[in-house]
């Protein structure tokens, strides 16, 4: 409803387009039908799958011509990238494709056998290498990505240049250092031959000492 507040902004026959990209949505995720599979072979539905998969087509269409375009404007400075993103944002690239991924994604959980007929998610799947170009022109995308995959005490030697010295700093602990260690009120256990400290989990843990 608060995107609604844009609609003015939009131009009539990208606002028609959402519409209709709605329309198609909720014919195949009727409202009524929540919790019931619908029956993926009716003619009915194949049919409005086969329209989405042609509007589907048509919009990927024109995003591939699109972005490109834009990266190789973008790849200029990141002042260029900031002025293609505001385009991109308002073009059908920034408000049909979102929207219309997201709903792809509920019509698969709803219905698998019908997407798979109607087979409008490979046309989706080949613009993945343009906006991932596209993406990659971000400014901060490195600093993004390590903020993403490197969990705090999981993953971030991997990205911080760590793990191959620590691979060589491995200290070998013997079964009767890891029992001396516990009967002095620590918590050590072994998992495949490795030995991890838990007892700053054992105090946030809801499951109790006994199962750990």
């Amino acid at each position: 409803m608060e995107q609604e507040l844009y609609s003015k902004e939009r131009s009539a026959s990208l606002d028609l387009l959402l519409r209709f990209q709605r329309l198609l949505v909720s014919k195949l995720y009727p409202a009524d039908c929540v919790g019931q599979v619908p029956n993926a072979y009716s003619p009915d539905l194949l049919g409005v799958g086969s329209l989405l998969k042609k509007y589907t087509a048509l919009l990927c269409t024109h995003i591939s011509d699109i972005l490109p375009v834009a990266t190789s404007i973008a790849c200029t400075s990141h002042r260029h990238f900031a002025e293609v993103s505001c385009v991109v944002d308002g073009d059908l690239t920034g408000i049909l494709l979102p929207e219309l991924v997201v709903s792809i994604v509920l019509l698969l959980s709803k219905n698998a056998g019908l997407m798979q007929e109607a087979g409008a998610i490979p046309l989706l799947a080949g613009l993945l290498e343009h906006l991932d170009r596209f993406n990659h022109l971000a400014p901060g995308k490195e600093r993004d990505d390590n903020e993403d995959l490197a969990w705090p005490g999981i993953m971030g030697s991997f990205f911080t240049g760590q793990s191959c010295r620590n691979n060589e700093e491995v200290t070998l602990i013997r079964k009767a250092d890891l029992e001396n260690h516990n009967k002095d009120g620590g918590f050590w256990t072994v998992i495949d031959g490795k030995v991890y400290d838990i007892k700053d989990f054992q105090t946030q843990s809801l499951t109790g000492s006994s199962i750990l």
